[in-house]
């Protein structure tokens, strides 16, 4: 359990690295610097000499590209594929181990078949934002898996489970269209904060406004959601702190946000803006599972309770 607990501590540092690369190759505009897929200008390193002379990108850029794709298929790739190992050897202590292992490998799997359709269909808006959720979910098991093997927390009760859940989906939206809005060319299709210029509901009618202002809804959604979160989790151990944690967080992502629009959106803030979103968003992943997963937990120490005293 032990080994399987630090190889997942160890994947949601890289995922959690990954995910932000991947904001900033968005943002210095680099997605498409490697044009074909899984090699870059048909080589599995590219040098200086052999990008083109007309391809378009710094060669930084390129390079940011390619640690991208260096990072997600030969460092995370078979360090997921021995989380799932590990687990499998670990049934014992926990029989759903092998089973989260299952959906995490199997997120593995369509993720690297979205990185190809992201190249190919040329980092269009839909290809970007499924390929940024699909990441998130796979980072959220990582937090499941993380959490399931290390001390178990109970104390979560009341609507608190569905709850984290409903908050967790409207924080996967609000990434999702986060990253539509960006790649739409939208970031500043809402040019003042916290109005829509100068309008508290815009002219819908425009598709880059709608896209722009979905993502605020989405925001204040997610804000509203981990307030009452913690009033759901009042006097409950080990899931106070952490509720509190991811309101305290929101705020901050909140005004970030802000400031990317009164900033005209710098790479350096729509970056860290990208970053402290995916905290939060790991953060919310284990107050959820830890919401939805006390009972379950408790059953299943009880049931070891049992048969080591058999």
């Amino acid at each position: 359990m032990t080994a399987l607990r630090r190889a997942a501590a160890l994947a949601l540092v890289l995922t959690y690295a990954l995910i932000v690369l991947g904001a900033w190759v968005r943002a210095t505009g680099s997605g498409l610097a490697c044009p074909d897929w899984p090699t870059c200008y048909g080589h599995w390193l590219p040098l200086p000499g052999e990008i083109p002379p007309d391809a378009g990108y710094a060669y930084h850029q390129v390079m940011l590209e390619w640690a991208h794709r260096l990072l997600a298929g030969v460092i995370l790739g078979p360090l997921i594929l021995l989380i799932g190992w590990l687990a499998w050897r670990a049934r014992s202590h926990n029989a759903r181990l092998p089973a989260y292992a299952g959906v995490l490998i199997a997120l593995l799997l369509v993720q690297a078949g979205l990185g190809g359709v992201t190249v190919l269909d040329q980092n269009s808006p839909w290809s970007v934002a499924l390929h940024l959720s699909v990441a998130l979910v796979l980072f959220s098991v990582l937090w499941l898996i993380f959490d399931r093997t290390g001390r178990m927390v109970f104390g979560a009760r009341g609507g608190a489970g569905p709850l984290a859940v409903g908050v967790w989906l409207l924080a996967l939206g609000a990434m999702a269209s986060a990253a539509m809005t960006t790649k739409s060319g939208a970031s500043l299709a809402c040019s003042t904060w916290p109005l829509c210029d100068g309008a508290l509901i815009p002219d819908l009618s425009d598709p880059a406004i709608r896209l722009n202002f979905g993502h605020r809804i989405f925001a204040a959604a997610v804000g509203l959601g981990a307030l009452a979160l913690v009033g759901a989790t009042q006097a409950q151990h080990g899931v106070q702190a952490l509720a509190w944690s991811v309101l305290i967080l929101v705020v901050a992502e909140i005004a970030l946000g802000a400031l990317v629009v009164i900033w005209q959106v710098p790479i350096v803030t729509a970056v860290l803006h990208q970053a402290l979103g995916v905290l939060v968003f790991g953060l919310l992943s284990l107050l959820m599972w830890r919401c939805v997963g006390a009972a379950s937990a408790h059953g299943e120490k009880l049931g070891h309770a049992r048969l080591s005293g058999a």
